[in-house]
């Protein structure tokens, strides 16, 4: 494979030192350099690599001055696009050729009468390419004065507004005005360009125009791209859009499409692209939402949205625009709440599974929430001014059935604050069930340490032990009783969650081998303890505690349990906890597993996977440690087979080395190529020129293949020091 790849690229290197040599012997036959030009241009356009060598031979210069200086249309139209494809293709290429005397080379083809529509459209694809994405060439094209011809062009390029794209020359009139409008975009955004957008303000009245005369799709896409770029995230340029009637067209535009949009797919994705539009103008000014009002733009959106045609891209779009119009216009909010359109952004809330759209949603009805109040409230009620007076007067007359919308209004109130209290409600139930566990935990722990050092040292006051029973007795009578209240279904639910390894210790009845306390308060536990469990399977199916026996005898077998203590909290601290489980308590529990309840053994990675493997009921954490360390051994050993170099134990370093140079084989030297003439005056010119950057000098220069900056450094060292060395 590397040897065809390296193939391959000599092959590219070598084709374009031909092309070029073509290029520069061919000066009197045009044809035979536009056709060298276009397989330099296919090159470059199937490998970026390719432009950066053409670059270092010198081609795109020679194809710049090329351009500038032949005498034949068609070969400066084959330069410019060579020079516009592989600045497309690669960076590096794109700032080379950035200059101010490019782009005013530019600049006179457009702005010369001479120069034919696909010289322009060439000059301006150029111009794209080195201004995208590039803060450089945003001001060298504004510099220069190439947005003033670019703008001149967006206004003369089309001069009818019937626009018949069957004609050959309109089409292509067509076609240079509408990579003009892409130029523009570009030159105003990405990345956002002030001093542009304000240089462009001078063309929204000649779109308003385009927009009102004609309103077809290859118009109106160019336009409100145009348009969104310029206004977006600049308040002064949005006020002087606003000014000068633009958000009104707009709007006539819209209203028109979504009437068509019933008839053809088309006239809806088309109203889409003007709702973005809309969106860009008043995203940083809600109080230009009035201007929608009048209209009525948000029924129209409503309508829109309903459309089955639109993905949820579009509708989020046409959401985020309706937030915006209802975030500080009540008038657009009571049209949104009298064309049904609070119910259906609840309906797209609680239906969609797109996050960015119940977003939208939410940020819509969080804006009518005040007008929703407000008409929930009789007009007596509640006091307005002179104007919403007289708004609400007609209102009244127009709208008959004015109660039923307000009962309607409470509803939604309502359900939109049920939708903000249900996450708060959640989070306190829990923060009480936990506080509630740990209280129990804590008093049981205190009731076992004290019976535990009863059992050590023998003899406590007769006083204290019938306390600590009384206490752990009423603790479990609590339990027990809040358990009672709960239906079957939760009990079975809460046995499956018992641990099983405990449920067999109690099943067995030898509560005695786990713990050996001789106080009555100890016997007294085990008892209920026991008497529960009784009870609680014979309530529950049979099937729950299916875990046989002899499984049980080998984990005691496995881990020796030599502290009772530290047994029966564990199993106490599970019986409270199952106890005092509850409708709200969601988490299940889990079951422990051996390396869980592991006491008095000292573990370490050899034996603790041992322990785990060898244990039936696993629970989740160790579970997922077992199959992740599996995974790992099989892939290990599928690697052996493969490759059996890769050792598992360690070995010694100089032993690896051996191994490593018997297997790997011995790597190949370079082969030494001695520095020429040619290439010790590049050396000296370029440390002259460009100082110590030997990169820089190894780019610039025609060195041989296989070259690096750290031989002309070397090399650069030793010409420096005498001439002896000089000669090797």
């Amino acid at each position: 494979m590397e040897s065809e790849d390296t193939k391959k690229i000599q092959e590219m290197k070598t084709d374009l030192n031909l092309l070029l040599e073509c290029l520069k012997y061919q000066m009197d036959n045009p044809f035979s350099q536009k056709e060298a030009l276009v397989t330099i241009h296919s090159i470059c356009h199937q490998n970026s690599n390719a432009g950066v060598y053409f670059r270092e031979i010198g081609g795109l210069t020679f194809v710049k001055d090329l351009a500038k200086s032949s005498e034949h249309n068609v070969v400066k139209e084959a330069a410019l696009y060579t020079l516009g494809t592989v600045a497309e293709q690669n960076v590096y290429c794109q700032q080379t050729l950035c200059t101010s005397e490019l782009f005013e080379d530019l600049a006179w083809f457009l702005s010369d009468n001479d120069s034919n529509t696909n010289l322009k459209r060439m000059s301006v694809y150029v111009i794209l390419v080195l201004v995208s994405n590039n803060r450089t060439g945003q001001t060298l094209v504004r510099e220069t004065g190439c947005i003033t011809i670019l703008s001149q062009l967006f206004r003369t390029a089309l001069s009818k507004y019937e626009l018949n794209l069957s004609d050959e020359n309109v089409f292509q009139s067509y076609q240079l005005w509408s990579s003009v409008c892409s130029t523009l975009c570009v030159c105003v955004n990405n990345p956002q360009n002030d001093e542009n957008q304000m240089l462009c303000c001078s063309l929204f009245p000649h779109a308003n125009d385009w927009l009102i005369n004609c309103m077809k799709p290859e118009i109106i896409r160019p336009i409100c791209s145009f348009i969104g770029l310029t206004l977006a995230n600049n308040t002064y340029v949005q006020k002087h859009f606003i000014s000068v009637g633009g958000l009104d067209v707009l709007s006539q535009v819209l209203v028109q499409l979504e009437s068509d949009s019933h008839k053809t797919l088309s006239s809806a994705k088309l109203a889409v692209v003007v709702t973005k539009t809309v969106d860009a103008c008043i995203a940083d000014n809600p109080t230009f939402g009035v201007v929608l009002a009048k209209y009525h733009i948000v029924s129209k959106l409503l309508a829109l949205l309903l459309h089955e045609s639109l993905d949820s891209g579009e509708k989020f779009s046409i959401m985020l625009t309706l937030g915006h119009c209802t975030e500080d216009c009540e008038e657009n909010q009571y049209d949104l709440f009298k064309n049904n359109g609070l119910p259906l952004m609840i309906q797209a809330l609680t239906e969609s599974q797109n996050e960015e759209l119940n977003k939208a949603a939410t940020f819509v009805l969080h804006n009518c929430k005040k007008i929703t109040e407000k008409l929930s409230l009789s007009l007596g009620e509640h006091s307005f001014d002179e104007n919403e007076a007289e708004q609400f007067e007609d209102i009244n007359v127009k709208e008959k059935n004015l109660e039923e919308r307000w009962k309607k209004a409470k509803e939604i109130l309502h359900r939109i604050e049920e939708l903000e209290r249900e996450g708060n409600e959640e989070e306190i139930r829990r923060e009480k069930y936990k506080d509630h566990v740990s209280s129990m935990n804590i008093n049981i722990q205190n009731t076992l340490k004290y019976l535990h050092a009863e059992s050590i040292g023998g003899g406590p006051k007769a006083d204290k032990d019938k306390s600590q029973s009384r206490k752990l007795k009423s603790y479990k009578s609590h339990g027990v009783m809040s358990q009672a209240c709960t239906n079957d279904d939760q009990m079975k639910t809460l046995l499956k969650s018992t641990n099983p390894v405990n449920a067999c210790y109690r099943e067995s009845g030898k509560n005695k081998t786990l713990c050996k306390a001789n106080s009555s308060c100890s016997q007294n536990l085990h008892e209920e303890t026991t008497f529960e469990k009784k009870n609680f399977v014979s309530q529950s199916s049979d099937h729950v505690f299916k875990h046989p026996t002899p499984i049980v005898k080998n984990r005691k077998q496995q881990l020796p349990v030599t502290d009772p203590f530290t047994l029966c909290s564990d199993i106490i601290n599970k019986e409270v906890i199952s106890f005092l489980a509850t409708n709200s308590c969601s988490k299940m529990l889990k079951y422990r597993c051996s390396g869980c309840i592991a006491v008095g053994k000292s573990l370490n990675s050899r034996n603790f996977s041992k322990l785990l493997h060898s244990c039936p009921y696993q629970c989740d954490r160790h579970k997922v440690i077992v199959e992740a360390e599996d995974r790992y051994k099989s892939e290990l050993r599928k690697s052996l087979i493969c490759n059996k170099k890769i050792l598992l134990t360690p070995r010694r370093r100089r032993q690896l080395s051996n191994e490593s140079t018997t297997l790997g084989g011995i790597k190949k030297r370079r082969i030494r190529k001695n520095f020429t003439k040619e290439e010790v005056n590049y050396l000296f010119s370029g440390v002259k020129k460009m100082g110590n950057h030997w990169n820089l000098i190894l780019w610039s220069f025609p060195f041989q293949q296989g070259r690096k900056a750290v031989d002309l450094a070397h090399k650069y060292h030793k010409l420096t020091k005498g001439p002896k060395c000089a000669a090797s």
